[in-house]
């Protein structure tokens, strides 16, 4: 009789194997070395025992959009050797807390959160994420008020600039999109932090266009752990 639970570190396994495939191959068309991409494992909404499989597989980065899941999942897995990322809008109230287990936060996109994340004791990898769109709640800072950020997170003890973040807006073609991240990583953030030349953009559906346009970090949910459980 077949195991379910190593039938599901299979089908992770296959899951995995294409992705990397993905990966291997949008790099070559970019003239690019794909180990220089670090796929995150996204596991929103999944048990902890999903992502103790996956580490079992090699998966190292894992990424988390809610506070409190990605909490209490890192405290009951945290005899692996995991690297969490926090991929949501963050509550300024909440920040300290996600510092405590979270090894980079890639939706920075306020003074106020800065300065919640001031830390004069040690540092936590970040990314500003940049809104693409009209619509301030889907996160992130205005291309316009983006210089004056990155001012603000380099001034500020205890945070380490990595890039920018963003997510491609609903109903148009990624690509361009994410090209306007990789120009204003250019024009806005490298003259400001030259070593801060990080993108973190792509996920299932369009990792190849986000690899085109010189993605670093990518976000990768349903494409490796299936679709996601309804959330509680």
């Amino acid at each position: 009789m077949t195991d379910v639970r190593s039938a599901g570190v299979d089908d992770l396994r296959a899951r995995l194997r294409v992705v990397a495939e993905r990966v291997d191959e949008a790099a070559r068309l970019a003239d690019r070395d794909a180990a220089d991409i670090r796929t995150i494992v996204v596991t929103k909404f999944h048990p902890a025992s999903l992502v103790r499989d996956l580490a079992s597989l090699g998966v190292a980065d894992v990424g988390e959009n809610r506070h409190q899941e990605a909490q209490a999942k890192a405290g009951e897995l945290a005899d692996l050797d995991l690297r969490w990322h926090f991929i949501g809008q963050l509550q300024s109230k909440k920040a300290r807390q996600v510092r405590a287990y979270a090894s980079a936060i890639h939706s920075i996109d306020r003074a106020a959160l800065v300065d919640a994340l001031r830390s004069d004791e040690d540092s936590v990898e970040c990314f500003v994420q940049v809104n693409l769109t009209d619509d301030a709640g889907r996160g992130g800072v205005a291309p316009g008020e983006l210089g004056a950020l990155v001012e603000h997170v380099l001034e500020t003890p205890g945070l380490e600039l990595r890039g920018l973040m963003a997510v491609a807006p609903l109903g148009e073609p990624a690509r361009p999109a994410f090209a306007r991240v990789r120009e204003l990583s250019e024009r806005v953030v490298r003259p400001l932090a030259p070593t801060a030349a990080d993108l973190s953009m792509g996920m299932s559906h369009d990792l190849e266009e986000a690899i085109a346009e010189g993605a670093t970090h990518l976000r990768i949910g349903t494409a490796i752990t299936g679709n996601r459980p309804i959330a509680g």
